[in-house]
């Protein structure tokens, strides 16, 4: 029978060959970040930056940082650098907090959060511009036009004057083409040529509105928006239709646009004016077929909607009505009605 001492020295033995290599977690100390700011590097965008803490030991250990923002839109990532760009409306202010992360095989601790925070923008309440809305379209020489359009701040003053910017990547631009509403106040912009790359796949465009008053501090307001997502699809190409036998036969081309033709779904609108029956059809393709009774008119028409490769965006204008086909007279039951009719 082993002795006492003899068993806790196997005792001792057994736990280090099953943890030959387990790191002492007790015995390290993580430190947060230090020197985090928030800084405004352009409209709707923030420097998160931060320093490694001098006291924190980095023998052994990877180290990493977990970010979380707070407001106004929640995010939480992880990185190994100590700096992060985060594209944000700022209006009613940012906050977010950072920490230590240290990794060792499958041990990981982390420190105390460190958080910062930027103010809202300063003004009146409710003299911001609301109810924005946006659309961009691409033009026939493949660049993008944007419009813009909004109402004044319930609580802006007669004479609020709003200046429209938007920026997309690192290019800013203020609008020069506004229009006004019956108290010439401006409440609409146009962007004929733009910066955006026709191209651009669910790109943010940032637009901020600031203004102006004698009678209040009129607070800006900011929105992104998804590039795609405000397209107004162009309408589509060379549209032809023709019957064939009993069928009627379509084709055309995919809008403008830089994105190949698989990525746009079609409505097709087919009007029976003979019967007065209208039908709208789903189509993904670029030609279409369908049996029709070729003794009546048809009116068609076509829309295009970005599919698959890009975020949904407006539908396009229906296309020119083209009509196809001609009413015809069942001459038969004309003939045996006319007889009846004699008799």
């Amino acid at each position: 029978m082993a002795s006492p001492m003899t068993a806790l020295l196997i005792l001792l033995w057994t736990m280090n060959l099953v943890q030959p290599n387990a790191p002492q977690a007790a015995a390290v100390e993580v430190f947060p970040p230090v020197s985090f700011t928030l800084t405004v590097s352009a409209l709707a965008q923030v420097l998160l930056h931060w320093k490694p803490n001098p006291n924190q030991e980095q023998k052994n250990y990877t180290v990493r940082y977990d970010v979380k923002i707070l407001s106004p839109v929640p995010e939480e990532y992880d990185t190994k650098k100590t700096h992060s760009v985060q594209t944000a409306a700022l209006h009613n202010g940012f906050s977010a907090r950072v920490r230590t992360l240290l990794l060792h095989n499958d041990l990981q601790m982390t420190s105390d959060w460190v958080k910062g925070e930027l103010p809202p923008l300063p003004g009146a309440p409710e003299t911001s511009a609301r109810n924005l809305s946006c659309v961009t379209q691409i033009t026939i020489s493949r660049t993008v036009s944007l419009h813009c359009t909004w109402l004044p701040g319930q609580g802006a003053p007669e004479d609020t004057e709003y200046f429209l910017f938007y920026r997309y990547e690192t290019y800013t631009e203020e609008c020069q083409d506004y229009t006004k509403d019956e108290w010439n106040r401006k409440t609409e912009c146009r962007f004929s040529v733009t910066h955006i790359d026709p191209e651009g796949v669910d790109n943010l465009i940032v637009i901020h509105i600031n203004g102006s008053s004698k009678y209040a501090a009129i607070k800006p307001f900011q929105q992104l928006f998804n590039q795609n997502a405000i397209e107004k699809v162009n309408v589509p190409r060379n549209v032809t239709v023709f019957l064939e036998q009993n069928d009627l036969l379509a084709t055309w081309e995919k809008p403008v646009s830089s994105f190949r033709k698989e990525c746009f779904e079609y409505e097709f609108s087919l009007v029976n004016l003979k019967s007065g029956n209208k039908q709208v059809l789903k189509i993904f393709s670029n030609d279409f077929r369908l049996r029709v009774d070729v003794t009546s008119r048809y009116s068609v028409q076509i829309r295009a909607n970005h599919h698959i490769c890009l975020t949904r965006g407006f539908w396009s204008d229906w296309s020119e009505v083209i009509y196809v086909g001609q009413n015809k007279v069942d001459y038969p039951v004309l003939w045996i009605l006319t007889v009846r009719c004699v008799s």
